[in-house]
């Protein structure tokens, strides 16, 4: 034992060494366009995944409230057993309507989703084409499925249509093209029209994980599909309740009525986890009534985007194009990532650097994200801090 926490040690000294130890910040407050720190002070929040503000909105926090007292803390079962209540076969059914699908699987994660998709649906004759940049819970779940697996290069179509080929060539039974909706560190939104396209002409399935659009992306906020006009045309969606949707816990798995039916006989995370928490369940049905009814919180969220990004463009910051909610300030130096985020903080911006092995070497950011929470002096406050704070870090 003795040797193995001598090898467990130096694996975090080189980790430090090399400015890629990732430390928690305690709050000491409800999730927010601003978060109070274990110390008292205040921060405005930049970088949760709190896109429309649900995760402290009063209508949602009722409704989890209301759910504990009807149904229970939880449920200290799987589906399968005694953890299925009415509301969630009614969550179910909800977003299934609200992403235009026949059916819909819950989860205890998003993770846990995309963890028990690929081994359940196929087999070593079968192969998978993935997006290199996907999700880890992809790649995860990639690699406990036997399929051949076969990666393109980032949203590179003429290499996607290269491994729909190759795949082909390999004898592949039925091939599917797996792809986040939104990429969580670029928010670079993928090219679905013409992967369905190549989709169509290869006789592949295609499968998106919108855990970063689901609620707020196109016209009515259905995701990534409903912002190419494609509707129908996905053959499977994966989500989360986690984000836009309240912000709690749980995800998704969406499709044909068929898939999902095989999904509750034998996707292991499914069968062998705990039900969502009903709280949890009524708060997000709360969740999707606020944006079925109305598009003011969207609509406020996409201005505030374009102020933020315009903001940190005009203050000289490299940030990846594009018009999504997160916002990465390319830095490309771990350690000044970390710098950069605890000087921010002590300014009364709460950021996070990112490094690697999350994203590529070199290519270390701080990955901001604004919500419909903030206000826009929230924001011009926090462009000034990123102005003078990039000064002092040099």
């Amino acid at each position: 034992m003795s040797d193995f926490l001598e090898h467990i040690r130096q694996s975090l000294a080189e980790i430090e060494a090399a400015g890629l130890t990732k430390r928690e910040r305690i709050l000491a407050s409800a999730q927010g366009a601003h978060v109070r720190l274990a110390d008292g002070r205040d921060a405005i929040n930049l970088c949760a995944n709190n896109y429309l503000g649900l995760a402290n909105h009063p209508t949602v926090v009722a409704a989890a409230r209301s759910a504990l007292d009807a149904w229970g803390f939880g449920l200290a079962s799987v589906r399968f057993i005694c953890g299925t209540q009415s509301i969630h076969t009614q969550l179910e059914a909800r977003l299934s309507a609200f992403l235009g699908t026949e059916d819909t699987l819950l989860y205890g994660s998003a993770f846990d989703a995309n963890g028990g998709l690929f081994e359940t649906l196929l087999t070593a004759e079968d192969a998978i084409v993935s997006d290199e940049l996907n999700h880890a819970s992809i790649i995860d779940g990639i690699r406990l499925c036997k399929a051949r697996r076969f990666r393109y290069r980032h949203n590179d179509m003429a290499d996607l249509a290269v491994q729909l080929e190759a795949a082909r060539a390999a004898g592949a039974r039925f091939t599917l093209i797996a792809t986040d909706g939104v990429f969580s560190m670029d928010g670079t939104i993928a090219n679905l029209p013409a992967i369905t396209d190549l989709a169509q002409r290869h006789g592949a399935l295609t499968m998106i994980d919108d855990c970063h659009a689901t609620g707020f992306l196109g016209p009515a906020g259905r995701g990534t599909h409903d912002h190419h006009g494609l509707l129908g045309k996905i053959d499977l969606i994966t989500g989360t309740l986690g984000k836009a949707l309240g912000g709690a816990s749980g995800g998704f798995t969406s499709g044909r009525r068929d898939v999902i039916a095989l999904l509750r006989q034998r996707s292991r995370p499914y069968l062998f986890s705990n039900s969502v928490a009903p709280s949890v369940v009524a708060g997000a049905m709360a969740a999707l009534d606020i944006l079925e009814s109305s598009s003011e919180l969207r609509e406020r969220l996409a201005e505030n985007t374009a102020f933020w990004r315009a903001g940190l463009t005009r203050i000289g910051m490299t940030i990846k194009p594009g018009n999504h909610p997160i916002t990465p300030v390319m830095l490309g130096d771990a350690k000044l990532a970390q710098r950069l985020a605890a000087r921010l903080l002590e300014r009364g911006v709460y950021v996070v650097g990112f490094f690697y092995p999350v994203v590529p070497q070199g290519q270390a950011r701080i990955r901001t994200q604004v919500s419909a929470a903030h206000r826009q002096e929230d924001l011009a406050f926090a462009l000034e801090q990123f102005s003078r704070a990039v000064e002092e870090v040099g």
